[in-house]
């Protein structure tokens, strides 16, 4: 692979310093960092997530360091508080990867190097979705799940490299070529479970797969004041409660979508609820599970749980 330009010493210094200052404001245990040191001269990218870092690892090569600063499959992304240490890598990344949209607010206040490509998963969703409203609480923020968003970062990402590494865009080409094919692999699936079952319901506890789901043409019947009050982290109201909890023990949805990463005693009830009655349960993440570090893997299991839940 070709060679990495050299930043000047002075401007880097500067730089590292004012990350630092800025990141004091933020700072927090983190801890959750996985870090991929590249090979000397090869691309350093920084994610926000690490499902953000899958898919820069996928197009970047296995010669590129990919740095995802939250990894936790146990906890909440949202409450996420990077450190001084964190925004540093930030700063010292070739390329940024980053969901938007205030999911990840830390990395899109975080200083950046001037000479560094930045990449939105927001933006992609927009550039996709012109006429979609964008105003704040207006848009699901969870690009994640939609697997058009994805493969639009996966180019993106392959433009940046190229851009920072033009001898080597042939292969971030390829890379990102051979990603999307898996994805709109995803996206047939999705296809098939639409035509088999479109118009079926299901219940989530936080709008997580929204974008999936209405690809696989299926319908969220749970209460927005159910699922808004969860992501929020506020009590649900009474009367979205009893309505979920009816959904779920009188089977008038196919699956529970459960988010593991946004529990609280109110889910707890919920998935109860479905395991006495037999209701089928499809776990969702917001990270990668434990053990899991593909993308395309991850979402393969999403997909075919649903379909499983439908069949039965």
């Amino acid at each position: 692979m070709s060679s990495k330009t050299v930043r000047g010493v002075s401007a880097r210094v500067a730089g590292l310093a004012a990350a630092v200052i800025a990141a004091t404001v933020v700072a927090g245990c983190s801890g959750d960092t996985t870090e991929a040191a590249g090979a000397p001269g090869e691309p350093v990218v920084v994610a926000s997530t690490d499902v953000w870092g899958s898919v820069a690892a996928a197009v970047a090569g296995k010669d590129a360091g990919v740095t995802s600063l939250y990894t936790s499959p146990d906890g909440d992304p949202h409450e996420f508080e990077a450190t001084a240490r964190d925004t540093a890598k930030v700063f010292d990344a070739d390329v940024v990867v980053l969901n938007g949209a205030d999911y990840d607010a830390y990395m899109e206040k975080a200083p950046k190097n001037p000479d560094a490509k930045v990449i939105s998963a927001y933006d992609a969703y927009k550039k996709i979705n012109p006429s979609a409203p964008t105003g704040a609480g207006e848009v699901n923020e969870h690009f994640f799940y939609d697997f058009d968003v994805v493969k639009a970062v996966a180019s993106d990402i392959a433009d940046a490299l190229a851009e920072k590494f033009p001898a080597d865009k042939d292969a971030f080409a390829a890379n990102a070529k051979q990603f999307e094919d898996k994805v709109t692999d995803l996206q047939t699936t999705l296809a098939s479970i639409k035509a088999a079952h479109a118009g079926a319901k299901v219940a989530q506890t936080e709008p997580l797969a929204a974008y999936l789901l209405a690809e696989a043409g299926l319908v969220d019947a749970t209460p927005s004041s159910f699922t808004d009050a969860v992501e929020a982290g506020n009590d649900p109201p009474a009367a979205a409660v009893a309505t979920t909890e009816d959904l779920v023990r009188n089977k008038t949805v196919s699956a529970l979508l459960y988010n593991t990463q946004a529990v609280d005693e109110t889910t707890k009830r919920l998935l109860a609820a479905a395991d006495s009655d037999g209701l089928p349960v499809v776990k969702l993440t917001e990270t990668l599970p434990s053990g899991v570090t593909d993308y395309v893997a991850w979402q393969k299991a999403t997909v075919d749980a649903i379909a499983a839940s439908l069949s039965r």
